[in-house]
């Protein structure tokens, strides 16, 4: 099966996702803003240099021609003369840079290399990004179809690791459709700051962005993978793997089949149907002071609550972990709680803040923390409201993140803080008005 057209290339930057949850271990995390003044160094002192050519040089120098970057996009070193760039060309430093950031490994200790972290607070697999975009770029440069856009960058990972035949990157991602530009090819680090590097506007969000951001990845992924037949893609895969290593007899395994349904539906819940969640260590958590107190699962309650302070929404993962860190020193420290009181809190750049997650009673609100999540999205809505898209993860995303694992009953309720606590108004006159009109709302 070819899979081509204006969307399939978004898989290339927007996806990239991780099948486990494995933490990231590194000792010094490389970022995306390094990555783009790397590629920016070899672009300047190289004015002619084509994307597809430094793309290809990548690969080379990450050693990623395989049986199936070869089938697909021919061997790295096959260039025209034109089109050569020696290792030379990349100079002590950025040649540095590039041979370590883009080699893929995890090594036994669980230390996993060759991922960049991203200025939305994720991680990147540069490998499968780099064949992504080679493989649209090659398309555009031919004309032709993208071939080999979802083996290269999702299929072949999702594939061995629902088998465990592989470690999988724990950070998987795609992204934008190069394949069909009519007009002049942008510069690789161009490509790269269109997508990770942006600025989102008070009171608007990401509600008026209407471009593809590294926020929207797994938006972005969801419609474009959720019509298809991923089954039989992830299968289609796997065979020409095994048919290029000559390894067809593990396909006589029985339990191969199982496996990848077993996997998809895995997949599909944690990364379409779960929200993106920032972790605690993400965001710079301090300890939990004594011992945390489990939650009785599955609860049958839902609390609702705005900050009020910070009172202005946070739209970047620095701000919205500033904003973390000080309530969880406010909570701390002025009230004498053990943690940040919010078992999740929501930001406004696209992502959600582990406080004391699914598992741990929190401190949220009075009288009632054992029966309920306590929920609340960073700022003051007295008078205005959050963004719709920070509204849709706690109502749709988060909500059914919870119920479909057995930690939130089925007809859980939904109450604003202030039902249930007199002395308060939270969430906000105004936040509290919209959601009256939420199913499950009592």
């Amino acid at each position: 099966m070819i899979l081509f057209g204006l969307h399939w290339f978004f898989l290339t930057l927007s996806l990239f996702f991780a099948v486990h949850s494995r933490p990231t271990l590194t000792r010094s995390l490389r970022n995306m803003e390094r990555l783009i003044q790397a590629i920016e160094q070899v672009e300047d002192s190289n004015p002619g240099l084509s994307p597809l050519a430094l793309v290809r040089a990548l690969r080379r120098t990450a050693g990623h021609d395989n049986e199936m970057t070869i089938h697909f996009l021919g061997p790295s070193y096959n260039l025209s003369v034109d089109e050569v760039l020696d290792t030379a060309i990349l100079n002590a430093s950025s040649f540095r840079f590039f041979d370590k950031a883009v080699h893929h490994i995890v090594t036994q200790s669980g230390e996993e290399r060759g991922v960049v972290l991203t200025p939305d607070g994720t991680t990147v697999a540069l490998s499968p990004l780099l064949l992504g975009i080679e493989s649209g770029l090659k398309a555009s440069t031919d004309g032709t179809p993208p071939a080999g856009i979802f083996p290269l960058t999702l299929g072949r990972r999702l594939g061995l690791s629902f088998l465990s035949l592989q470690e999988f990157p724990p950070s998987y991602r795609l992204g934008m459709d190069l394949s069909n530009h009519s007009a002049p090819q942008q510069a690789l680090s161009e490509l790269l700051k269109g997508y990770y590097n942006f600025t989102l506007h008070e009171m608007r969000g990401l509600d008026a962005v209407h471009t593809h951001i590294s926020p929207r990845r797994r938006e972005i992924s969801k419609s474009i993978l959720e019509p298809l037949d991923l089954y039989g893609l992830v299968m289609e895969t796997l065979n020409l793997i095994w048919k290029l290593e000559k390894t067809e007899w593990i396909a006589l395994d029985k339990g191969v089949e199982k496996a990848v349904k077993e996997g998809l539906q895995e997949f599909a819940h944690k990364y379409w149907d779960c929200p993106p969640i920032i972790s605690r260590c993400q965001w710079g958590a301090k300890p939990y002071r004594s011992t945390p107190m489990p939650l009785s699962l599955p609860v049958p309650f839902l609390y609702i609550h705005h900050t009020y302070e910070p009172s202005s929404p946070c739209l970047s993962f620095p701000r919205c972990s500033q904003d973390m860190r000080s309530m969880q020193h406010f909570h701390q420290v002025e009230r004498g709680w053990n943690d940040i009181g919010y078992s999740f809190v929501v930001g406004s750049d696209g992502y959600v803040y582990e406080g004391r997650g699914w598992n741990v009673l929190g401190a949220h609100t009075r009288g009632h923390n054992s029966l309920g999540y306590g929920v609340s999205i960073i700022g003051d809505y007295t008078a205005t409201l959050p963004s719709q898209h920070a509204m849709d993860l706690l109502r749709h995303r988060l909500v059914r993140c919870a119920v479909d694992r057995g930690r939130l009953t089925p007809n859980f309720t939904i109450h604003g803080h202030r039902q249930v606590v007199n002395y308060t108004s939270c969430p906000g006159e105004a936040f509290f008005s919209e959601i009256q009109s939420w199913e499950h709302f009592r």
